[in-house]
């Protein structure tokens, strides 16, 4: 077992365990450290270049995780032997390196974005074998263009799953399919401007992009206020035709669930009004405490609500494919419609879902993905409750793939995001809820993989004490 001395560039935290990855990463690569080779225990290397052993232990955890080196029971961590055909491929001697390829910013982007992303979080071995099934014996069905609404196998796994998951009513006739929620929230305004409705609702606070939809679209917006028990139904229009967005299942961002009685009261508005619902339905299959509460629409039953569903949170993010269900007269109109647009779905991984999802695949996942992230949100409760100290609190949640922290510090929350990103944390103010004295955003902890999950928040807590002692010096 060799001593490693390394020459940091300097002495930021954060940085050096990037550094520490990409030395042995890079030695790895070339060979200099032979497969199987012993490396220095987390203390002695710690102790050698004068650093924190949590330091080492970061950048050990990222090599672990991303297959370099292995941890073998009461012997310490060695160079994977299942590396083989990476070695030998990593830079040399006058070749470019990926730092001199990329400018600056992209470098860091790259690196930010490997250390939050969990490899384990979604088996792709899966998805690559209904792929290949797709080019082996679908590529026939790849020479036309893709249906405008979504390909009907896929409709049809879709509107099966969400009867038994999620309790939504449909036929896969009423079922569209987009590339992204803002793309089916613009086709559904120009559905309803068919029938003169051009006024929205929103929940405030809510989930700024769709609000962004329907400023871009030219609708006429209101806010509605957000209770413990969902959107103030006494607040909504009346006498006049609208729309209004929400999510009853689990609210963004304060994740409240909306009880069966104020959701039949939506639904009466809606009727009394001749109005309609878009219920988001984001997250709400990933419930950690009890059944997944069932979608508002499935209580439907005079066609007022239109269900929208992502499969990007709960397969990867880089899938964008959303599905939208209609009720039968606003289905009526986008079929007279469609002509106007095309599909921006990939129709190849379409039909790899749809076979993803008939093989069972995505139901198992689904259940995988509960265990792992009740899992990581108990870190992360446990982390900040812990290491918080009245300074930092994590909102109790029960659902879903982020939490809300409320931070006691008279700094703007991007600045707090900063901090978090400048870790390996994804996160995002939550401006409607901030005060000059104390800030709120949402921490997005799955994307974290295990491993690397407590000490990262210990990082940010850390940075975040450092800064507030600066401050108050």
């Amino acid at each position: 077992m060799r001593s490693i001395i390394f020459d940091f560039a300097d002495n930021n935290e954060q940085n050096l365990y990037i550094q520490i990855f990409d030395y042995i990463k890079g030695k790895i690569l070339s060979g200099e450290f032979e497969l199987g080779m012993k490396l220095p225990s987390l203390r002695q290397l710690a102790k050698e270049n004068g650093i924190s052993v949590t330091t080492v232990e970061t950048a050990y955890n990222q090599l672990l995780v991303e297959g370099y080196i292995e941890s073998r029971p009461k012997s310490g961590y060695y160079v994977s032997d299942d590396i083989s055909g990476a070695v030998g491929n990593g830079s040399t001697d006058g070749e470019l390196t990926l730092d001199e390829l990329l400018p600056p910013e992209s470098t860091k982007t790259v690196k930010e974005r490997s250390l939050i992303y969990d490899e384990e979080s979604f088996e792709f071995s899966k998805w690559k074998k209904c792929m290949s099934k797709v080019f082996n014996e679908y590529a026939y069905a790849l020479q036309s263009e893709a249906d405008v609404q979504g390909e009907a196998a896929l409709r049809y796994e879709i509107a099966k799953y969400l009867y038994a998951g999620r309790g939504v009513k449909c036929s896969p006739d009423q079922v569209v399919i987009g590339a992204g929620s803002q793309q089916l929230a613009t086709h559904l305004i120009r559905i309803l401007r068919e029938l003169g409705i051009s006024n929205a609702a929103m929940e405030s606070p809510g989930y700024g992009p769709v609000r962004e939809i329907f400023k871009d679209e030219g609708v006429s917006l209101s806010n509605i206020p957000v209770q413990d028990n969902g959107i103030v139904i006494e607040r909504l229009p009346v006498n006049m035709r609208s729309l209004v967005y929400v999510n009853p299942s689990n609210q963004f961002p304060s994740g409240a669930v909306m009880p069966i009685g104020r959701r039949y009261e939506l639904i009466k508005w809606a009727e009394d009004n001749d109005s309609y619902i878009l219920e988001d339905d984001y997250d709400s299959e990933l419930r950690y405490f009890g059944k997944p509460i069932p979608a508002l629409q499935g209580l439907d039953r005079s066609g007022r609500v239109v269900y929208l569903g992502s499969f990007s949170s709960t397969l990867f993010a880089s899938i964008k494919i959303s599905y939208m269900v209609l009720p039968k007269e606003l289905m009526e109109i986008f079929d007279r419609i469609k002509s106007k647009y095309s599909q921006t779905c990939s129709k190849a991984e379409q039909i790899c879902l749809a076979l993803y999802m008939d093989n069972g695949y995505y139901y198992r996942h689904i259940k995988k993905c509960r265990k792992r992230n009740s899992e990581k949100l108990h870190t992360t409760m446990e982390m900040f409750r812990e290491y918080g100290e009245g300074l930092i609190e994590a909102l109790d949640s029960k659902s879903g793939l982020a939490v809300m922290l409320r931070i006691k510090a008279p700094v703007p929350v991007e600045q707090l995001c900063k901090v978090g990103k400048d870790v390996g944390l994804m996160m995002n103010p939550v401006t409607d809820l901030c005060t000059e004295d104390e800030q709120v955003l949402y921490f997005y902890f799955y994307r974290v993989s295990e491993p690397l999950l407590r000490l990262l928040i210990k990082m940010f807590v850390g940075n975040i004490k450092k800064g507030m002692r600066n401050i108050n010096a």
